[in-house]
């Protein structure tokens, strides 16, 4: 059976971050989340206890990842793995929106730093 969600239908979400999240698809194996963050916006630096990819959908921003900092853009994926301190930050000025895929879903919160 083919399930189709449209994301601009599909309501926010509360979240500890304060920027637009929209849960898009959840099971016991994997959680897709859609975060749009305007200029000046970003997620605050955090670490999550499952593997979680982020891949860009729309716009220009920047990931930290464990120390590291790289520009993101359209069409690239970027992976963070479990248990490293990361964010994503716009510093443009434009939106920037993504996907945040995590795998399997995690049982544990988030911990914000």
């Amino acid at each position: 059976m083919i399930k189709i969600v449209r994301a601009w239908k599909t309501a926010e979400v509360p979240n500890p971050h304060d920027v637009s999240a929209r849960r898009l698809y959840e099971t016991e194996h994997v959680e897709v989340v859609m975060v749009t963050l305007q200029p000046g916006e970003a997620l605050k630096l955090h670490v999550t206890p499952v593997d979680v990819l982020f891949y860009v959908l729309e716009g220009r921003g920047v990931v930290e990842i464990g120390g590291e900092r790289e520009e993101a853009a359209s069409d690239m994926l970027i992976v963070s793995p479990a248990r490293i301190p990361h964010r994503l930050l716009n510093e443009s000025d434009a939106v920037f929106r993504f996907l945040v895929v995590k795998t399997p879903r995690p049982t544990e919160s988030t911990r914000i730093l």
